[in-house]
């Protein structure tokens, strides 16, 4: 039911590269649309926001070395990271729960224009089941493994409650479902060969809060002003990727 292609890993592609390929097709597609037709990988990477020899060393893992003098060709870049990622070909996804996120994530253009097509819309509410966005009629949970094996759902989104995502999880890993996006604010348990990607706001939040603290402050905080029995930050770690 759900269509497969080799993972990246599987291909020796580390998972810190994987990562990072968005970042770089996000730069290229905006320099295609300037009309660039070749860049450097100094100004590659500045566009992506990482350093020259960490792209060189990531696009290496796709075969492309560039051209000495010339730089990498924008459109056939632009296609090797798609191929890597995937988006040459057609993604049918669901949307678990339509509340305010949801109906966000439902209304967003940028999905079908990288290979994502939003195939089901589905919430528990009976308030909001039959509401119709952005083309789509939101059903019931009660048809969730239908519309996954009905539509060839190969991605899941779960955007409810904490307290229902777990069951919901269940649910999708059960039908053969093994990729899931995860915007409820809780950790999933899942089978092995289950991909899970989270999506947590107020961490990313907490996090920015901790750096503005930091700039308030003049420096870094000091162990005795941390709370008893609280580890200090470190802050290397945060958002570090090798």
């Amino acid at each position: 039911m759900t269509r497969r292609i080799p993972q990246a890993r599987d291909r020796g592609i580390p998972d810190a590269t994987v990562a990072r390929l968005p970042l770089y097709l996000r730069a290229l597609n905006g320099l295609s649309e300037r009309a660039t037709l070749t860049v450097s990988s100094e100004d590659l990477a500045a566009a992506a926001g990482v350093n020259s020899a960490k792209l060189r060393k990531d696009l290496s893992h796709l075969g492309s070395y560039g051209t000495r003098g010339v730089g990498y060709d924008v459109q056939y870049l632009i296609y090797q990271i798609s191929r890597e990622l995937g988006l040459t070909q057609d993604w049918a996804v669901a949307i678990v729960g339509v509340g305010n996120l949801g109906r966000a994530l439902a209304n967003y253009g940028g999905f079908a224009s990288r290979g994502f097509r939003i195939a089901g819309l589905l919430d528990a509410d009976p308030a909001v089941v039959g509401d119709q966005i952005a083309g789509l009629v939101v059903e019931h949970t009660d048809a969730l493994e239908t519309v996954i094996a009905d539509r060839s759902v190969s991605i899941v989104v779960i955007a409810t409650p904490a307290a229902a995502a777990q069951h919901v999880c269940d649910r999708v890993t059960a039908v053969g479902v093994t990729s899931i996006l995860n915007f409820a604010p809780v950790v999933l348990n899942v089978p092995d060969g289950v991909d899970v990607r989270k999506v947590d706001l107020s961490i990313e939040l907490q996090i920015l809060a901790f750096h503005e603290q930091r700039k308030a402050s003049g420096g870094p905080i000091m162990a005795e002003e941390w709370p008893d029995g609280v580890e200090p930050v470190n802050e290397r770690s945060i958002g570090a990727s090798s």
